[in-house]
């Protein structure tokens, strides 16, 4: 006897039902039928088909949790089918000893293709004529388990998808149980690309394969769906938009996506296409969307790796090969130089930035209360007209790829004059949104002078930037020049700015404090709230030193990370804590939070360790070895063989190349207490000597006033 078990959603046909159930019964098949319509009229009508039972599934989930019904509203149909019948025992019961289970009706595939994954030996079918087909050859030899379609039924399938069949049906065939068989997920991958598929279709039905994917867990099996569907695709911006959903679904998991170029190249493809066509809006949007994924923080900065720490000139290639991005890159150039500092009268300095004013406060205050600048501070981000065009990155593209003609020069203009009117000279502190809104204007004779400190050289704004319209452009490290003119075209062609290499305005005199002995076993890290901090390097470190003295400690200084930045950052939150929590509990990890006395936490810290991966100038590091603690800096990765890095920014015996190297460092130079002091005084002295602002400030006093 052949046990065959029906579920529909809706009331069948009920003459050809009963035809069928006819040539079930002459095959010697006993058949169930379990509905969640109402079923009570059914059952009377096919009373004398001899049915072997009928049963009614849940017909709602009122009994159910507030969460489930919500999670159902949001669900297709045939997931919330599945929702209602899952804990129905006698549906269970049949289907674990079913060799045919049958869905009737769409809504119903994938309540059979889950109840198929519980009786493995099962054949699952969508109709009637299949799984009649299906009890024939059960009754001819023996069972087989359940199968997928062949790819030129999958193929058929998806074809039929776009033309009638709900989408329910679809996210059926793709659903998470079919996708975790190595079998399924291949087979749905190579029906995504078959000869002959309309365009829309085969996006439509990557889209489902990709849900199925994610669902499943194959993240990249998802996004190589997506790619493998664009390459088959001709219409650049449908291409374009499916090579960015496949990018982004890897860049969602924490993951650097392994189509990335192909997703880059084909926005900027589009967006040349668009450009060429004068479809200024378009070009601009697709364009945005190759800088903002190209120069995504999860490829960048929330990786312990980045593609511009390998080949930063080959990484954006690409983009300058681009029309687009070309005509966006053009120096405009300005009409007048800007006019001579005043010789009658204090010089008009304007100071601004958005929101971040940390590395501001001693130069507002050193020209605040200068007796040679009259000083006026702007926060773009405190006046709503001036944070809304501040960081327009759209609006700025369109504008340069319609040389002016959108209207977003007009808004400029219009909240920016009064301010380049009033000042001689113009210092914008980080390179970001602001720096690109101001230069979409000729700042007339107004000098215009821009800092760009290490974060920015990992984001779209440089490349979005009039450097021909910026007076001087100022670095923090010599590095980090190097790196940002490798990437932005601008800077090495005749219409640059002037560059310096200034270190960032710091009160280091202040952080000399006596330190007690005890000190001597104390590591320090100040900052831990980034990925590139790394601080996993320094427990890597402290584990080291403990091996021959467990009387070292490690102080974190700080922030924690926000798991909710990014899934990478969230990844890699996860590593350090689960290092974290033995040594927190022994003791030899303290965490002593965020902190507004910086100078009072370094006092119990005798070595200050600096283990990046990537950094501007690290000011943390140069705090502590003020404080007079023994610096020991990791070779930062990103930097590290360059003609310029840690090793060139720092003395020599500072920085090592491994977390070997690192605790040999620290015990050598902590053996005894009298080699600690006077490794500490000697860091103290070149900290002070060489970064406190009663040096630096010279430097700013020639930029502003030289």
């Amino acid at each position: 006897m052949t046990d065959v078990l029906f579920i529909a959603t809706k009331r069948p046909q009920l003459g050809i039902f009963a035809d069928s159930l006819v040539k079930f019964r002459d095959r010697g098949a006993k058949v169930y039928l379990a509905g969640t319509f109402k079923m009570t009229s059914v059952a009377e009508e096919l009373t004398s088909a001899e049915l072997g039972g009928v049963h009614q599934l849940p017909r709602n989930l009122n009994k159910r949790s507030s969460a489930m019904r919500r999670k159902a509203k949001k669900s297709p149909t045939g997931m919330r089918v599945w929702m209602q019948s899952q804990r129905d025992r006698w549906l269970r019961q049949q289907a674990r000893t079913a060799h045919v289970i049958v869905a009737l009706d769409p809504g119903a595939v994938y309540t059979v293709w889950r109840l198929a994954q519980y009786n493995t030996t099962a054949e699952a079918h969508f109709g009637l004529a299949p799984a009649l087909r299906a009890v024939d050859r059960i009754s001819g030899g023996p069972l087989r388990p359940a199968t997928l379609p062949p790819v030129a039924a999958v193929a058929q399938d998806v074809r039929r998808s776009i033309s009638g069949i709900p989408a329910a049906v679809m996210r059926t065939a793709t659903s998470r149980p079919v996708m975790r068989s190595t079998v399924g997920a291949r087979l749905w991958r190579s029906a995504v690309t078959v000869p002959g598929m309309p365009g829309t279709v085969r996006a439509s039905a990557s889209r489902y394969v990709a849900e199925g994917m994610e669902e499943a867990g194959r993240i990249s099996g998802a996004a190589i769906a997506l790619s493998a569907a664009a390459a088959r695709i001709p219409d650049p911006a449908l291409k374009a938009q499916l090579l960015h959903e496949s990018a982004m679904t890897e860049v969602s998991k924490g993951i650097s996506p392994r189509d990335l170029g192909k997703a880059v190249n084909g926005h900027l493809a589009h967006a040349d296409d668009q450009f060429a066509k004068g479809m200024h809006e378009s070009a601009s949007v697709s364009l945005y969307r190759a800088l903002s994924l190209g120069f995504h923080r999860v490829l960048h900065i929330d990786q312990l790796s980045s593609p511009l720490a390998k080949d930063a000139e080959g990484f954006v290639a690409p983009f300058q090969k681009s029309p687009a991005y070309r005509a966006v890159a053009r120096p405009r150039g300005r009409k007048t130089p800007p006019k001579s500092p005043p010789s009658d009268r204090p010089l008009r300095l304007l100071v601004t930035t958005s929101t971040n004013a940390n590395f501001l406060q001693h130069i507002l205050a050193r020209y605040g209360d200068h007796p040679g600048v009259e000083l006026r501070f702007l926060d773009l981000a405190a006046h709503k007209p001036f944070k809304k065009i501040a960081w327009a990155a759209p609006q700025m593209l369109e504008d340069r790829l319609s040389d002016g003609t959108s209207g977003y020069q007009s808004d400029v203009e219009r909240l920016m004059r009064p301010h380049l009117d009033w000042a001689d000279t113009v210092f914008v502190d980080w390179s970001v949104g602001p720096a690109a809104m101001l230069t979409a204007i000729d700042p007339g004779d107004t000098r215009i002078v821009v800092r760009l400190h290490s974060y920015e050289a990992f984001t779209r704004w440089p490349h979005m930037t009039d450097f021909s319209r910026v007076d001087d452009l100022v670095f923090v490290a010599p590095h980090v020049k190097d790196l940002v003119t490798s990437l932005v075209p601008q800077l090495r062609e005749a219409s640059a700015p002037r560059m310096h290499v200034l270190d960032n305005a710091m009160e280091l005199e202040g952080f000399r404090r006596p330190k007690p002995a005890e000190a001597r076993f104390n590591l320090g890290l100040i900052g831990i709230s980034q990925v590139a901090k790394d601080p996993r390097w320094a427990v890597d470190v402290l584990n080291r030193v403990r091996e021959h003295d467990d009387r070292y400690r490690l102080l974190l200084v700080g922030n924690d990370m926000n798991p909710k930045t990014s899934k990478a950052t969230a990844d890699y939150l996860t590593l350090l804590q689960r290092e974290l929590k033995p040594l927190e509990a022994s003791g030899a990890v303290v965490r002593l939070g965020p902190t507004d006395d910086v100078p009072a936490a370094l006092a119990d810290i005798g070595v200050i360790l600096s283990s990046s991966v990537r950094e501007g100038c690290h000011v943390g590091l140069m705090e502590g070895a003020a404080s007079a603690a023994v610096p020991v800096v990791r070779d930062w990765p990103f930097y590290a063989g360059k003609p310029h890095s840690a090793r060139t920014l720092y003395p020599e015996g500072w920085v090592v190349d491994s977390p070997e190297e690192a605790a040999k460092r620290i015990l050598d130079v902590t053996a005894t207490e009298e080699a600690w002091r006077e490794a500490c005084e000697q860091a103290s002295e070149h900290a002070v000597g060489t970064w406190d602002w009663s040096v630096v400030q010279k430097r700013f006093d020639d930029l502003f006033l030289g």
